[in-house]
């Protein structure tokens, strides 16, 4: 691949004598007499290399630099200056400068260092495109797992607004990984060097989320003992992530849409204005719109913090990708609990698939982890995957998963072998199904129902309601004694 280098020089003999230099070195070469018209040519296409003088007419070579930055955060920028000071030079690195030489410069120097800065801008945008086709072959982009078509479009938003520092609001249910997107969009962001910050709304009162946002001064109330730093501070330069923030008080909203506005604040009890730089993503399960009109929470900040939303999909929404989470957390748990490789039955897969998980990707992953704990062999069954909580859910056969998985899991013009249509035998299917886990968790403990309900996450009452249901008694499956 040829790497593509723009020229920008208001001088116009400096343009024309090194674009041929260039040119002759083998690169495409650009070239621009002003930093706007260099913008431009930016924005309409890809440069690997940008080298442009310090000070022209109009935007000078440090504006144009920010600005490119904010388009194409990979873009270097070689800076050239008649003003060869040690002040220049740092500005322009501290800026994001790749590099910097002073005018006269030398062109074997200028053409070494161009060559050194391009084979390094070739060598990663290569391995960001091979790390892009993995990414669409295991269906695995920032922790987060899947290759559906919703999620596809989540990982695609994320890479288009994760160079700019506009305010993201990121909407799902509870466990879909809205905190995985946040922390995706700051590792993908300029800002990925300073600190993410992560605050739940919803687990502070009041008076204790604008502590810990905002900080407070010795002696602002009872128990503040010392000057402490609030979340803003700690975030500088950073992201801050602000979970849950449906929860968050009135009163509050009012001074997150102050900082927001002003990129100032107080910290409680103090009166000095603190500056902060600080990128914010918001993120909800709760509807806002309905909030908003209720007065519950303010319009001037809802539309503050949705510049751009990023919808999460729930699991019911995509259940292909089911298939590569549990695989994924199955590798996982192995490894944490130091257990051999393991894997699903088929029986046992097509039930994950079926669950409606109401947790999603957390219940999944609860599930996963419980199984490879106390699955026995190597092979994990539909039964070492249930525990109290799911068996609500596991009970009522969740509805058909998308057309992509009809033939994996639910076919209803096809009856079964002895007669029955599909959906007869998916509910005899559930039934042995739990029967098995019963009386599985009764012969592992000799019969003691106390434990074996312990051992299933349930009830003592709840399990033996369970056992009166599906017809088990202690006897008939030979154990001795029902004796705690």
């Amino acid at each position: 691949m040829k790497g593509r280098l723009l020229v920008v020089d208001d001088e116009r003999g400096i343009v024309i004598a090194l674009k041929g230099l260039f040119t002759k070195e083998g690169y495409e070469v650009e070239t621009s007499e002003s930093g706007e018209q260099a913008l431009e040519k930016v924005k309409a296409g890809l440069f690997h290399v940008i080298i442009t003088d310090l000070s022209m007419k109009g935007m000078s070579g440090l504006d144009l630099l920010r600005k490119v930055h904010e388009l194409d955060p990979q873009c270097a920028v070689l800076m050239i200056t008649a003003y060869g000071n040690q002040r220049i030079a740092v500005e322009a690195m501290k800026a994001g400068a790749e590099d910097y030489l002073p005018k006269p410069f030398d062109n074997d120097e200028l053409r070494l260092k161009v060559r050194k800065v391009m084979e390094t801008q070739l060598l990663r945008r290569a391995h960001d495109q091979l790390l892009e086709r993995v990414r669409l072959e295991t269906g695995t982009f920032e922790n987060m797992i899947g290759r559906s078509a919703a999620m596809v479009r989540v990982y695609e938003t994320i890479e288009k607004v994760a160079p700019t520092d506009v305010t993201v609001l990121v909407r799902g249910e509870s466990g879909t990984g809205k905190e995985l997107v946040a922390r995706a969009i700051h590792f993908r962001s300029p800002r990925a060097r300073a600190a993410f910050i992560a605050v739940n709304c919803a687990a502070f009162s009041r008076e204790l989320v604008e502590s810990e946002l905002f900080g407070h001064e010795k002696g602002a109330f009872t128990g503040a003992v010392a000057r402490r730093e609030g979340k803003f501070e700690a975030a500088d330069g950073g992201t801050l992530f602000l979970d849950e923030i449906g929860d968050m008080g009135l009163e509050t909203q009012a001074k997150l849409l102050r900082v927001l506005q002003e990129k100032q604040f107080e910290r409680i009890g103090g009166n000095q204005p603190l500056a902060v730089d600080v990128r914010i993503i918001a993120a909800t399960n709760q509807d806002l719109e309905a909030m908003v009109k209720q007065g519950r929470f303010r319009e001037d900040l809802y539309y503050r913090i949705k510049v751009v939303e990023v919808r999460l999909p729930p699991l019911r929404e995509r259940r292909e990708d089911i298939p590569l989470m549990v695989q994924h957390f199955i590798r996982e748990a192995c490894q944490r609990y130091q257990k051999p490789e393991k894997q699903l039955t088929a029986e046992a897969m097509r039930a994950c698939i079926a669950q409606p998980w109401k947790g999603n990707a957390r219940s999944l992953k609860a599930a996963i982890d419980q199984a490879v704990i106390l699955s026995s062999g190597n092979e994990i069954t539909p039964a070492d995957l249930l525990s109290g909580s799911e068996m609500e859910a596991a009970s009522t056969p969740a509805g058909a998963p998308p057309a992509e998985l009809d033939h994996e899991v639910d076919e209803p013009s096809v009856a079964a072998p002895n007669g029955m249509t599909f959906r007869e035998a998916k509910e005899k299917f559930v039934g042995d199904w739990e029967r098995a886990f019963f009386v599985r968790a009764l012969r592992a403990t000799g019969g003691n129902i106390s434990r074996a309900a312990e051992r299933t996450g349930m009830y003592r009452q709840s399990f033996q309601q369970k056992m009166k249901e599906l017809g088990i008694t202690v006897a008939e499956l030979g154990l001795k004694s029902d004796e705690d």
